[in-house]
């Protein structure tokens, strides 16, 4: 039997500028399926690292969380990828559209003539009513509103335990890399990336910037 044709982890890794730690944890979450060995060693084919590429779209490029493009990358039957990649652009939707509501509002900001735009701006109130929860409450005026806002059942409520934690009170966490939407762990720490792939881009445009710096 003739030695099978095929690169080595590093290889298959520096086609892609990712890490072997890498194409070794997508092989351990099912993203990949783990590459037959020689001598022990795994030995990449064509199709194996048009796998890795593809994985790398769906995961770095597309944003995808590595459970979802599973599907997609694996190369197993019966798993329907075009539900999962679907839902995926769902929520890139509702980003873009959370994402231009934002840089509208930023660039009406601009416009704005004031230095100190809480203190003198004419339209802020109008601002406040229409984006904010503050608009939620009937009342003449901010103090009015915050003295109602405070209270639940007739019960006031303590300084910091109304609501959600101002760090998450505009909404989910989201991926430092891609910006993509975080789940909240069960357990432990919250996550930082979505996915090892995400993790490891911020790492190379960290040193990058170190290099050039």
């Amino acid at each position: 039997m003739g030695k099978p044709v095929g690169v080595s982890i590093g290889q298959a890794a520096a086609l892609y500028q990712v890490a072997p730690s890498t194409l070794r944890w997508w092989e351990k979450t099912g993203l990949l399926p783990e590459p037959p060995r020689v001598n022990g060693r795994r030995v990449y084919d064509e199709v194996a690292l048009r796998r890795i590429g593809l994985a790398y779209l769906c995961c770095v490029t597309g944003a995808m969380p590595l459970a979802e493009a599973a599907p997609v990358t694996s190369g197993q039957h019966g798993r329907s990828w075009r539900q999962e990649v679907g839902r995926h652009v769902a929520r890139l939707d509702a980003d873009l559209r959370r994402l231009r509501d934002a840089r509208a509002y930023l660039l009406h900001l601009l416009q704005c003539p004031d230095e100190d735009v809480a203190a003198e701006c004419s339209h802020l109130e109008g601002e406040l009513a229409d984006r904010t929860p503050a608009g939620d409450v009937a009342a003449p005026d901010l103090l009015s509103a915050a003295a109602a806002r405070s209270t639940r059942g007739g019960r006031p409520v303590r300084d910091g335990k109304a609501g959600p934690r101002d760090e998450t009170a505009t909404g989910q966490p989201a991926c430092r890399m891609c910006g993509c939407t975080l789940a909240a762990p069960v357990r432990g720490r919250r996550r930082l990336y979505c996915s090892a792939a995400c993790r490891q881009r911020q790492y190379r445009r960290q040193r990058a910037s170190r290099e050039r710096g």
